[in-house]
């Protein structure tokens, strides 16, 4: 996994892109905003991008870090921000398509306030456990939990995190009887895995991948329809025989609802572009993530799918906010 000190340091080199003359954009700095803490995966994954895209925009891209409330608070900023074209966001799943099925108001309507970009990085999510355990398959896992259904336990983010809801998603699909326990992020359910108070945890590949190295974590299969470039020896869900169960965090960018076209159309190319550097795309596949791209189009429909999916998930088993 790369660390920020290696991703700035790959950032004060540059990342090779031919300038690109923008007729028609604001000469000033775009705004991109990261709905979560500077420091983490977003904030550098927003940090790479965002000096990828200014020599082709010829303008700074500037990170703007409004962390709170799961991703909502940034999301809700750049919705209600002047749609010029200088404001972007960096949003996931949680703000988007799964907290607004969760919530009695929302601020905002993802579908509605804002105008898709670009689809930049999925991470999906590996199912672990503690070495200590002697389980090295998801098929002894699933054989244990059913020999003792209500007593294994699985840890997520917090009730309603994408966490949450691979976990959720696992248990139906494999249909058993494991129960949630839910933590103020990913870092703690970390910490009582291996220590021991839970028995399982499905977590975005960078929370869990210096455990993985370091061997006190076992990872057992994979929530991505292929296996990844930093676990090439982990299995796949559909490989252990769980085909259905298909998850991850997802990072897109997107612009107020309301941009003028011919500007969208100029941060898009710029975005596109930008995720075809090579240095980009290595530096974001050490992230654990799968590099996406796509159209605007293409970005709205998975939108469409994600919350489609999601939905199914929360109505069958019942998901509230406490």
């Amino acid at each position: 996994m790369i660390t920020r000190r290696q991703g700035l340091a790959l950032l004060g080199a540059g990342l090779a892109c031919p300038a690109l003359a923008q007729p028609g954009f604001p000469d000033q700095p775009v705004k991109l905003i990261v709905p979560f803490a500077a420091g983490g995966p977003a904030d550098l994954v927003a940090r790479l991008l965002g000096q990828a895209m200014g020599p082709r925009l010829q303008q700074p891209v500037v990170v703007d870090s409004r962390s709170g409330a799961g991703g909502m608070l940034g999301v809700e900023a750049a919705a209600r921000s002047r749609p010029d074209g200088l404001t972007l966001v960096l949003a996931s799943t949680g703000a988007l398509v799964i907290l607004p099925q969760l919530m009695p108001r929302m601020a905002y309507d993802a579908q509605k306030d804002l105008a898709p970009l670009l689809h930049v990085i999925s991470v999906p999510q590996v199912l672990v456990v503690r070495r200590a355990r002697g389980i090295t398959t998801a098929q002894a896992l699933v054989a244990e939990a059913r020999k003792q259904p209500g007593r294994l336990t699985y840890g997520s983010a917090g009730n309603g995190s994408s966490l949450h809801m691979a976990g959720e998603l696992f248990r139906l699909r494999a249909g058993l009887d494991i129960t949630h326990v839910p933590y103020r992020g990913a870092a703690p359910a970390v910490t009582d895995l291996l220590g021991g108070t839970i028995d399982m945890l499905l977590a975005d590949i960078p929370v869990v991948l210096p455990h993985l190295r370091g061997g006190e974590l076992v990872p057992l299969a994979l929530t991505a329809p292929e296996r990844a470039a930093v676990l090439p020896e982990v299995p796949t869900m559909a490989e252990v025989g769980l085909p259905g169960v298909l998850s991850d965090t997802w990072y897109a960018l997107f612009a107020p609802a309301g941009t003028p076209p011919e500007r969208l159309a100029i941060l898009h190319r710029a975005a596109a572009a930008s995720l075809e550097d090579p240095e980009l795309r290595r530096a974001l596949a050490e992230q654990g993530g799968m590099v996406a791209g796509g159209t605007p189009q293409q970005l709205a429909a998975l939108l469409v799918s994600e919350r489609a999916k999601w939905g199914e998930v929360i109505r069958t088993a019942g998901i509230r906010l406490d």
